[in-house]
């Protein structure tokens, strides 16, 4: 039997059968993309294909020894679904697409995808990329998020989800694009060497305290 997270699978609730949930940079996909995955859903017989809440497209209901033939035809790699790493970049479509949109949470969304996807860190940590203040990408429930505003990029941290809820705190505003994602590559650095192993990064500031985290960025006012 797999492991979660051994060759990119999740075992479901009847204990035989996997999942599976290649890597969708921002959920952002194609036709022939879709057709693939549909194509190799019906091969391999799954018994549904999920959109998950990290924005890829899962495919459920397969049999142990089918996950290897299933990864070749789709010739993608996995998400990181499970594990103490980046486990998803969340994007709203920003002013790519959205009327709404006030900042490039796309284009921003995918350069954080392409750094951190799947790195490893103490505990598992979550980002999401919102173009404007309605916060479409669930970015206050991110361990790290970056919210648009007409004057630069909010940087949010310390969000999450499960039985803990926390909603982020807010960083440091007013940044153009270069400067968030200098603020993350820092964060994730000083997550990196000051959380203890599985904390996230939320209860690592209330361990610390959030105006320590702030002085030890750059960010104190």
């Amino acid at each position: 039997m797999l492991e979660d997270g051994q060759k990119g699978v999740i075992l479901q609730r009847d204990k035989e059968t996997y999942a599976l949930a290649p890597h969708i940079p921002c959920g952002v996909v194609t036709p022939e993309t879709l057709r693939k995955l549909a194509d190799v859903a019906e091969k391999y017989g799954a018994a549904a294909m999920k959109i998950t809440s990290a924005a890829r497209i899962a495919l459920v209901g397969l049999k142990e020894e089918q996950v290897d033939d299933v990864w070749a035809d789709l010739g993608m790699s996995p998400g990181a679904a499970v594990g103490l790493c980046v486990r998803s970049v969340k994007a709203c479509p920003g002013t790519t697409f959205c009327k709404r949109g006030q900042q490039d949470s796309l284009g921003i969304g995918m350069q954080l995808d392409e750094r951190y996807h799947g790195v490893e860190l103490p505990g598992k940590c979550k980002m999401g990329v919102s173009g404007c203040g309605n916060q479409c990408a669930e970015t206050s429930f991110k361990d790290i998020g970056l919210v648009g505003s007409p004057k630069g990029w909010k940087v949010v941290i310390g969000g999450c989800g499960g039985g803990r809820p926390r909603i982020a705190d807010l960083l440091v505003e007013g940044l153009n694009n270069d400067e968030a994602l200098a603020m993350v590559d820092r964060l994730v650095e000083y997550f990196k060497a000051n959380a203890k192993p599985k904390e996230r990064l939320g209860r690592l500031i209330n361990r610390v305290g959030l105006d320590a985290v702030k002085e030890a960025l750059g960010a104190a006012v």
